[in-house]
């Protein structure tokens, strides 16, 4: 009898030791399973009424938080008191529409869910809140709405940021859109919130300055002339081109003309001021070549994943220019070999800012910082760094280098040109007194047969006998209404409203 107790004791010890285990299990080990599991919406409710940490601006303007709510379904929603003007770099955290823009890059951390914040295993068992944390953005809060400002109603972008260290200062996309109602504790609200922004034929969910690539045009042609000293010799003073109304590239019998059929040529930093089509297209057919054309573009960044916070578009430079039909000298004097390809034709056209060549508004405003950085192009970055509710920083997303452009001896010759463009070329209307500024206007052709352009600004600036506080770009997409837009007619003056604003200087 002794001999069954014991073992009826020794079985229902046993039972209770694996159902304990097996309790534990679920509890703990398997608990992430059970949070993720799509069917359980007693988690997602919790989830996004679950504490939140902040965006807040370099300056301490507060652009996401999470308020308190009377619903009696989710505790707290997102808040977003600046609503558009920042729509397009915070995005949403919607019960119904999920997360986008910071809202989803940095989800983790705001949520307090990364492996740091959750080290204890039985975090989910015992703790009250969780850790979350505060996302500080590199963006000045005043110049963000000067940029959005200057802008206006317009289609476009305005991007500002410093190219040493790739901290960007703005960055406005038009249009945009509120990202409070999407973020409605009213699901139905919600909803019927996104199905207007989607069925809006401007499409303002769509951020113009890292979602999209357009034509470049003329800004282009830094680019250009970057290749021209860098691969083919060229000074700011020699070779001389021709002056022509009309270029006509190997292989063709069709010219590529320029604005308004102006005749231009001469020396590199003519043409840098007057934008001379004919001349860029030239250097980029007849005195780099197709292969250091794409190699130079590919070294500021085209063709390539851009390093950011928020997901952007990969600009593009054509690649391939068909085979190898013979090989000429070119005219500086080197004896330097320049393959002629099937499409060369298409070679000069790319060479201006058009053909296949698409840029987005951020790549461009990269560009410019390149020629401020010595060559150098940084890792764009969007937040500076990661604080917990006590204020400590815990983390910094990498900065730094991104990409070497061209030799530091380069970068002092093309922005020696850009200077002479607000100086004396198509960026007049950007000059300010009191700073040092060189700049590139672009016109950017759409589509054969339309009158409608983008117009193009890109450029830096900085006080003297210092080195540049910002590069930036300004875009303005084509208006069928507003009809032929220019860099230097249109984009300047945002640009120049802007850098008003970020010097703190009055007029």
């Amino acid at each position: 009898m002794n001999v069954r107790i014991r073992r009826l004791g020794i079985g229902l010890l046993l039972g209770y030791l694996l159902l304990f285990a097996q309790l534990n299990r679920v509890q703990v080990y398997g608990a992430q399973r059970l949070v993720e599991d799509p069917t359980n919406a007693r988690v997602a409710i919790e989830a996004f009424g679950a504490p939140r940490g902040r965006i807040a601006t370099a300056d301490g303007v507060v652009v996401a938080e999470s308020l308190s709510t009377e619903s009696s379904r989710f505790d707290r929603q997102r808040h977003y008191p600046h609503g558009v003007l920042y729509a397009h770099l915070t995005g949403y955290h919607s019960f119904t529409s999920g997360v986008a823009g910071l809202e989803s890059t940095y989800d983790e951390v705001l949520g307090g869910r990364t492996a740091e914040q959750r080290a204890d295993p039985l975090y989910d068992l015992f703790a009250a809140d969780p850790e979350t944390a505060d996302v500080v953005l590199t963006i000045n809060h005043a110049l963000q709405q000067a940029a959005a400002t200057a802008l206006g109603d317009r289609e476009g972008a305005v991007v500002m940021l410093d190219p040493a260290t790739g901290n960007v200062l703005a960055l406005w996309s038009s249009p945009s859109y509120d990202p409070n109602p999407l973020s409605s504790v009213d699901t139905t609200a919600a909803n019927e919130a996104r199905s207007v922004l989607l069925a809006d034929p401007t499409n303002p969910l769509l951020p113009r300055a890292t979602g999209e690539i357009f034509a470049p045009g003329s800004t282009f042609k830094v680019v250009t002339a970057t290749a021209a000293v860098e691969t083919a010799g060229f000074t700011l003073d020699l070779p001389l081109l021709n002056e022509t109304d009309g270029y006509v590239p190997p292989l063709t019998n069709r010219a590529i003309t320029n604005y308004g059929g102006s005749t231009c040529g001469g020396d590199l930093r003519e043409n840098m001021r007057a934008s001379c089509n004919t001349a860029f297209a030239q250097i980029g057919a007849e005195y780099v070549g197709p292969y250091a054309m794409v190699a130079i573009a590919e070294g500021f960044g085209f063709n390539q994943s851009l390093p950011f916070d928020l997901p952007v578009a990969a600009s593009n430079f054509p690649d391939d220019f068909g085979k190898v039909l013979s090989m000429v000298t070119d005219e500086t004097g080197q004896d330097t070999l320049i393959p002629v390809v099937e499409d060369t034709p298409l070679l000069a056209q790319a060479s201006i800012g058009q053909y296949e060549v698409a840029a987005t508004p951020l790549q461009m405003a990269l560009v410019a910082a390149a020629v401020a950085n010595n060559g150098n192009v940084p890792r764009p970055r969007l937040v500076d760094e990661i604080r917990d509710q006590s204020g400590q920083v815990i983390s910094r997303p990498e900065s730094g280098l991104w990409l070497e452009a061209m030799e530091p001896a380069t970068a002092a010759l093309v922005a020696e040109g850009m200077r002479g463009v607000v100086a004396e070329g198509t960026a007049r209307r950007l000059d300010i007194d009191g700073l040092v500024m060189g700049a590139k206007t672009g016109t950017a052709q759409v589509a054969a047969g339309q009158i409608a352009t983008h117009a193009w600004l890109v450029g830096f600036a900085g006080l003297p006998n210092q080195a540049p506080a910002v590069a930036f770009a300004v875009f303005v997409a084509a208006d069928q209404e507003a009809g032929e837009q220019t860099g230097g007619r249109v984009a300047a003056p945002i640009a120049r409203e802007v850098l008003l604003e970020l010097f703190n200087i009055s007029e």
